[in-house]
């Protein structure tokens, strides 16, 4: 209680002491034996006491930071040095700037310092580290070292100077290195690799992954920005404008040519109505009982007409028919056999009279010759063989005449087979130029911006913009075969729209 007496409170309203607040409190409720001897008696009264005296002590430690009695003068008091002087300037110095709220709110509300130190528990194996640094300075009184300081120990007893320590690696946090080409040959990145085993890299992955060169082709060949002719420019030559005039005249062209054939196609041929017809409908209703009768007659004639008709069984053949059927078949094959043959014949000549069929003609004349006479010879017929091999030694001496004309058959054959190539290589060129079909639309071309003749502008000033850049974008990445071509979604409205007369506005009447 002496410790209790000699406290000095911090609440200027308590400093008459806890009596005052004991028979403040004394009052409690008595409607109950319970509530008699709760706040009398000296047992009471000492708790209050000693709780009131507690919570005092709380509120100066989190407001002054200690008891008040402990603190120094100079944090209780200060000295006044009287009024400001006279001769203060006349600007009207800023209010201080206030903290902002958000900086209040995150300032701690307590002046008690926090029981743990939170910095210790966030470096990574701390107390590892503590245990062992003490571990080695009590090993180190008795005379023992790590290894590393028994080697600088022994190195420097030697007279050897001490390893200059490497610089450290600045890397990106240097703010004066040069710049360099990633991709680049000479690239600093891939210095420390240099000279070592491709295999030791690869499996180490130190070595960077190379690009497939399936994924550097690009999808087309075309740039990604067209330039546009000279017909499009502010200032046209008039050959070039023309010839732009000219494309765009044809597309027009095109397109309605392709609309009119839409238009025909659907186009429904009426043709006006003849008299009979007129009459039908002016008679109509007038002549029932005749009609019912026609009706009748014609349904009749309609079912005996979709009555299907029975096909008659043939008897069995006798055997002079299949005879006759026999010998049919075989004059119908030998009339087929006949033309067969007189279409090789025709095909015959027709090679001959390609340019580059008569190559072979004497060669295989030659040949045939040769191949008769030895038959000839083996058959027993010497003087047909004889005429076979001079007819053939005959040949052979005016296919000699025959080199100038071969000669220019093979050039003419060459230049047909290049003909071709080129023509090959320009439809290759054509469909890898050529949008592909990457989804289920068709890439269109836009449209041709073309200005007449009399809305090309005068000057830079009276120019207007033609086209869209993002929609122009947005075509080149489809031509390139880079996006597929698309349509814009349609909105579709899942509700209807309901419109609702506001009270309000309802309850206005003019």
């Amino acid at each position: 209680m002496a410790a209790a007496e000699s406290f000095l409170a911090f609440n200027p309203a308590g400093s008459a002491g806890a009596a005052a607040a004991s028979r403040r409190r004394s009052r409690g409720p008595r409607n109950r034996k319970k509530g008699w001897k709760r706040w009398s008696g000296p047992e009471a009264r000492l708790g209050r006491e000693i709780g009131d005296f507690l919570e005092d002590v709380g509120l100066q430690e989190r407001a002054a930071g200690g008891l008040i009695s402990e603190q120094p003068n100079e944090d209780l008091f200060f000295l006044d040095k009287g009024a400001t002087p006279k001769n203060r300037s006349l600007k009207k110095k800023k209010p201080p700037q206030k903290p902002l709220h958000v900086d209040l709110v995150l300032q701690p509300l307590s002046k008690v310092p926090p029981p743990k130190n939170i910095g210790a528990h966030q470096v990574p194996n701390g107390r590892k580290e503590r245990l062992r640094r003490r571990f080695w300075e009590q090993r180190a009184a008795l005379g023992v070292f790590p290894r590393g300081e028994r080697r600088l120990r022994a190195r420097l007893a030697r007279g050897e100077p001490p390893a200059p320590q490497k610089p450290p690696e600045l890397g990106r946090s240097d703010p004066h290195r040069a710049f360099y080409d990633i991709w680049g040959q000479h690239n600093p990145l891939d210095a420390p690799l240099a000279g070592q085993d491709p295999w030791y890299l690869q499996q180490t992955k130190r070595l960077r992954v190379q690009r497939p060169p399936r994924l550097q082709a690009r999808p087309s060949p075309l740039p990604p920005v067209e330039v546009i002719g000279q017909g499009g420019s502010y200032n046209p030559p008039f050959q070039e404008h023309q010839d732009l005039l000219r494309k765009a005249l044809e597309v027009e062209l095109r397109r309605r040519r392709e609309e009119e054939k839409v238009e025909r196609r659907l186009k429904v041929t009426e043709e006006p109505p003849s008299q009979e017809a007129v009459l039908r409908e002016q008679l109509q209703g007038l002549l029932e009982e005749e009609e019912e009768e026609d009706e009748e007659g014609q349904q009749e004639e309609d079912e005996e007409r979709e009555r299907p008709h029975r096909r008659e069984q043939p008897g069995r053949k006798t055997e002079k028919q299949r005879r006759k059927e026999k010998e049919q078949r075989e004059k119908a094959g030998a009339r087929a056999r006949a033309r067969m043959a007189l279409r090789r014949r025709q095909g015959l000549f027709q090679l001959r009279s390609l340019p580059w069929a008569g190559i072979n003609d004497g060669i295989n004349d030659v040949f045939m010759g040769s191949m008769m006479g030895s038959m000839m010879d083996f058959m027993g017929f010497p003087q047909a063989g004889a005429r076979a091999r001079a007819r053939m030694a005959l040949q052979r001496r005016q296919g000699l005449f025959q080199l100038r004309s071969l000669r220019r058959l093979l050039r003419l054959r060459d230049l047909e087979l290049r003909r071709r190539r080129l023509l090959r290589e320009q439809r290759r060129k054509l469909r890898e130029t050529a949008p592909k079909r990457l989804g289920r639309l068709r890439y269109e071309e836009p449209e041709l911006e073309v200005q007449l003749s009399e809305e090309i502008p005068e000057s830079l000033r009276s120019l207007r913009p033609q086209g869209n850049l993002l929609r122009d974008r947005f075509r080149s990445l489809q031509r390139r075969n880079v996006l597929e071509p698309r349509l814009r979604a349609k909105f579709k409205r899942r509700y209807r729209v309901k419109y609702v007369e506001k009270r309000s506005f309802r309850a206005v009447t003019l």
